[in-house]
This record gives structure tokens, C-alpha cells and sequence, in this order.
């Protein structure tokens, strides 16, 4: 596996874009992971204690999450309930570019930091507010996390098996997608203020419309057909044959088959050529019509031979097929590995530790792996001295337990 050094001194294309993230677990980090990776000077402000709850996401006893989302980014510890707390977030308000929270809807400004607040200590102030369900509407002060919206969007009603409930996934699916959507908001934010001369402004970000708008036209197909489509598992809607395969010694194979090509190949692959010209599957409306058909004769043929045999078989014949991984098979891969997909960093508690690399990869300006996931608190005298506090006043701060 190739091998990436921490190099502080490294510098992306948003170098000298100032961030403070005041969120908590994954979509805040999610967007301001996309910034710091790149070059931004993203500053985490968390609560004194305990800090972000994304910490406590540990696995073997290592916060795994923390380190893995929180590199290239710096930590200051704050008691958001003492006196003068908001105070020292308007001091660093006024050297920012970019402010993001995920508060619950009003919580802002009950802590005396409404937009109108912060751009009147920042004009250019870009402000991105994550929520579960947005800053308006009906349920905007609900509480929301990721897996609420991932059932309201209608991807747990899609995911899974028709005789088994609603699937959520395994992951912070909706906070992720979030985060991402929230990056490129917020890069073109920036882009208006800094080539347009715009002045500040507020991102609303919800959990709930990221999710839905990857989805796929559910709605317009209801209002065509009127038909609410059943759970297929691996199985589509939209194009056959698709599914995951079990080979004969127990692996899997995924295939997807979406344009009539690369079906008509799959057919000729597994000595099926009669199904190119049969009515009952020329087509891939006709095929999606008898899915079930259709997946059940290549999985009898995938299921005669070992996975090595059906990928090099199908690798041979240009379809489009891959084997199902687990993160020990990453790990083992020579693409992941020659590509640098995963990445050998140096860490504090496992000596060095495998992580997703710095993408999308950019030829004249790439990101860089420039600090570790901080300690908690690690940089609340550096970034208070940058914003012009004096020593005496971090002192005085950390002696009434406003910093830590």
C-alpha cells in the first residue's frame, strides 16, 4: 500500500480559506472534510468535555471516524453555555470565510448567534446550516437525524427484499450525501463573494432533500403510472440483468448489465445467445418484465463455477461484473493499492492506518494530507491568538472555563 506523510506546511487551492465548524457526528464533518483536504483552514469548535460526539464512534477502542473525517483540521474546546462563549466565537467569526453548524433550528440564535449577528461582525460571512429537515416548513424543529430522512425520502422503502421490512443502511448514508452537496453549495458561495463581489449568505441545508434528489424521478413515476414499485433487493426496476450473484465456492459477484450491449454480451458469455433475438427478452423493457427469469438463468450459470473463474471469464468477454468486497479484500487489491484508493498514513495509537485518499484527483492542484485528526482542545490557544486575543485573555478565558 502506498505511503502518505503528514506535511503541515503543505498548501491546496483553497489555502487561506478560513472554516469554523461548530457541528457535531457526520454531515457537518463530511462537508468540512471536502474543504480541509483541500486546503482550507477548517477550525473545529467543540463542546469542553467530552468534544464531538463523532469521538465516541470508535471501533477496538480507537475513534476511528474522528480520525478518519477530522484530518487537516485544527480543534479549539469551548464551553458553549458559559458567559463570553459567544463572544469568543464573533471574535473568530470576524477572521472567517466560512461559518457551518447543525444546530437544531433556533438554537442559534438563543445562543445570541443569528445570521444577522454574525454578518454584522462579517459581511462576507458564507453561513451553511444543516438540519434534519431544513429551516422552514412544518417540521423544521424537529429534531432530524440521517436515518429519519433516509426513511422519509423513500430509499427505505425501496431498499431491501419484498417479503421483509423497510431497509435502512448501514451507514450515515443521508449525512454523507449531505456533506458532499453542502461542500459544492458552499464552494459556490464562495465563488460568487470572492470573483462577484457578493456579500455574505445563509446555506439552508437539510438532510432530506440531499437524499431525495439521488433517488431517481419517484415522484414523476408515480404521477405517470400510479404504481408504487415493490422492494427487489440487488435486483432493478430499470434495467435487467442486474443482481448480486453467489458463486459456487460461497463468494459474490455483482453485474450490471444497463444498456442492451452489454446485455446481448452477458447472454453470449453464459451460452445464451437464443435470448438476443427471443420476444420474451430482446428487449430491456422485456427483460424487466421477467427479472426474476432473466436473473435466475445467470445466477445458475455463475453458480456452476468459482468466483476467480466467473470474474476472469467475465473480464475476458468485456462485461461489466465485479466481486463484492469486504475491507479485508480492499486492502489486499492491486487496484485499490496502485492507485492509492487507500492509503497508508502514520497514526498515533496503530503506528499507521489505512484511509480513503484525498479525491477527486486533480493534476495542477491536489489536496494533501497536511495534520492528524487533533486532540481535543489541541489548538484553542493557537487559533484565539490568531483572532487576536492576548495571552492574558486566553488565560482569563481558560481560568473561568470558557476554553479549555
Amino acid at each position: 500500500m502506498q505511503q502518505r506523510d503528514f506535511d503541515a506546511d503543505r498548501k491546496g487551492p483553497l489555502d487561506g480559506v478560513r472554516v469554523l465548524d461548530l457541528c457535531r457526528l457526520v454531515s457537518g464533518n463530511m462537508l468540512t472534510h471536502q474543504l480541509a483536504d483541500f486546503g482550507a483552514y477548517v477550525t473545529k469548535i467543540e463542546p469542553s468535555g467530552k468534544g464531538d460526539p463523532l469521538r465516541a464512534w470508535t471501533k477496538g477502542g480507537y475513534d476511528t471516524f474522528w480520525k478518519a473525517y477530522c484530518r487537516n483540521k485544527k480543534s479549539i474546546a469551548l464551553d458553549f453555555r458559559a458567559e463570553g462563549a459567544a463572544a469568543v466565537i464573533l471574535k473568530l467569526v470576524e477572521h472567517a470565510e466560512i461559518f457551518v453548524e447543525n444546530f437544531r433550528p433556533g438554537r442559534l440564535e438563543q445562543m445570541g448567534l443569528g445570521p444577522d449577528i454574525l454578518h454584522k461582525h462579517n459581511p462576507k460571512l458564507i453561513i451553511v446550516r444543516i438540519s434534519g429537515f431544513g429551516q422552514t416548513g412544518p417540521y423544521s424543529d424537529r429534531p432530524g437525524f440521517g436515518s429519519l430522512v433516509e426513511g422519509m425520502s423513500g430509499f427505505a422503502f425501496r431498499n431491501g427484499f419484498p417479503d421483509r421490512p423497510p431497509l435502512l443502511p448501514p451507514i450515515a448514508m443521508a449525512d454523507m450525501i449531505a456533506g458532499l452537496q453542502g461542500a459544492y453549495a458552499t464552494m459556490v458561495a464562495l465563488r460568487e463573494i470572492e470573483l462577484k463581489g457578493g456579500q455574505g449568505l445563509v446555506i439552508d441545508m437539510s438532510l432530506l432533500e440531499p437524499i431525495l434528489s439521488t433517488l431517481g424521478p419517484a415522484a414523476m413515476d408515480f404521477k405517470a403510472t400510479g404504481d408504487i414499485p415493490a422492494r427487489v433487493g440487488n435486483r432493478s426496476h430499470t434495467s435487467v440483468p442486474r443482481d448480486v450473484y453467489t458463486t459456487r465456492d460461497s463468494k459474490f459477484v455483482s453485474l450490471s448489465a444497463s444498456i442492451q450491449q452489454m446485455a446481448e454480451r452477458v447472454f453470449r458469455t453464459i451460452g445464451r445467445e437464443d435470448m438476443i433475438d427471443d420476444p420474451r427478452y430482446r428487449t430491456n423493457a422485456d427483460r424487466v418484465q421477467r427479472c426474476d427469469e432473466v436473473n435466475d438463468i445467470v445466477a445458475d450459470w455463475v453458480a456452476a463455477r468459482d468466483q476467480v473463474e466467473v470474474l476472469r471469464i467475465f473480464a475476458e468477454a468485456g462485461v461489466t461484473s465485479a466481486p463484492i468486497y469486504n475491507a479485508e479484500d480492499l486492502l489486499a487489491d492491486p487496484h485499490v493499492n496502485e492507485r492509492g484508493v487507500l492509503v497508508e498514513v502514520p497514526d498515533d495509537d496503530l503506528g499507521s492506518a489505512p484511509v480513503h485518499n484525498i479525491h477527486p484527483y486533480m493534476s495542477e492542484t491536489p489536496g494533501g494530507f497536511r495534520t492528524r485528526a487533533p486532540k481535543l482542545g489541541e489548538h484553542t490557544d493557537e487559533m484565539l491568538l490568531t483572532a487576536g486575543f492576548t495571552a492574558e485573555e486566553i488565560t482569563a478565558l481558560r481560568d473561568k472555563k470558557v476554553v479549555s
